[in-house]
């Protein structure tokens, strides 16, 4: 029996494995666009649990595996064991004896990871609070399509080190490109070794950081679970955000992503988010198509 493959960190994948994705992604998104039927996980079943609050994450994994031929079941951890208290390691085996793939979308990592130990089959991180692997899969298959390689660019994060932020610096490394970070003090990148210094720089300055990029991206100032806090980041990052100016510092063809919901007059301004620089809405689309090419790939193998 092959090892169980899984997608709980963007770097869980090599770098062959990130380019087949991405040249099936093409593929399967032209199929799409061309009304072309492809049903390569007939009669499969994702089960997608969700402890966190989602829009994009659940209709990209439910209408793309709908899409590939298959169903997907939406639980809610509030609606079943796993909210009572059932052991994460016991809801694995009993979960993934009844599907092909699993999709968390939870807090700590380490739910997610214990539930992999235990699963029976491909497990997917739909957000975790340490990272967003899916997100910078479309964002990265989103530069491709409009810039192509990502490979010696260099993508400006501006704002909190989240999830997303993580997510990025792991990619940087795998796929040979350069993140510069700027945080307000106090919201820093928690290095702890996890990230090559060679691939990511720190500013102070964010205009810093925007200078000569080919991304500049960020995220609300206030991610889920750290909602108490709201007030005090608003005021700690007042200096972070991404607008006009910042963006005509950075390089000539720049792209702003942001993954959403945003919030306008926040973390970005409404000129920028709406203006011609930005890519936000042909990212959330590519959700459903890198994630499709991300299941054919768990559950099928190399196509």
């Amino acid at each position: 029996m092959n090892k169980i493959k899984h997608f709980l960190q963007f770097n869980d994948f090599g770098k062959d494995e990130m380019e087949l994705l991405f040249e099936r992604t093409k593929w399967i998104k032209d199929q799409y666009k061309s009304y072309k039927k492809y049903w390569p996980l007939e009669d499969r079943t994702l089960v997608m649990i969700f402890e966190k609050a989602s829009t994009r994450t659940r209709l990209s994994f439910e209408a793309g595996m709908h899409q590939l031929g298959g169903a997907g079941i939406y639980l809610n951890t509030r609606d079943s064991q796993l909210g009572r208290g059932e052991p994460v390691e016991d809801a694995a085996q009993v979960i993934s004896r009844m599907c092909d793939a699993v999709m968390i979308r939870t807090f700590e990592q380490d739910i997610i990871d214990r539930f992999a130990k235990n699963s029976r089959v491909p497990v997917i991180n739909g957000l975790t609070n340490e990272y967003h692997p899916c997100q910078i899969l479309a964002d990265i298959y989103t530069f491709i399509e409009k810039r192509g390689s990502i490979q010696g660019k260099t993508v400006a994060w501006i704002g909190d080190s989240n999830n997303v932020c993580n997510t990025w610096l792991q990619a940087a490394e795998l796929l040979d490109f350069n993140v510069h970070v700027s945080t307000p003090k106090g919201y820093e990148v928690e290095r702890d070794g996890l990230y090559n210094d060679k691939y990511y720089q720190e500013f102070k300055d964010p205009m810093d950081a925007a200078r000569d990029a080919d991304i500049v991206t960020t995220d609300v100032w206030t991610s889920m679970g750290f909602e108490s806090e709201k007030n005090e980041r608003i005021k700690d990052f007042t200096d972070w955000q991404v607008d006009r100016d910042m963006m005509e510092i950075a390089g000539k063809d720049a792209l702003f992503m942001h993954c959403l919901p945003a919030h306008r007059g926040e973390e970005v301004a409404a000129d920028v988010i709406d203006g011609p620089k930005s890519v936000v809405w042909e990212e959330a689309e590519n959700r459903l198509h890198v994630q499709k090419a991300l299941l054919e790939y768990l559950i099928l193998g190399k196509i």
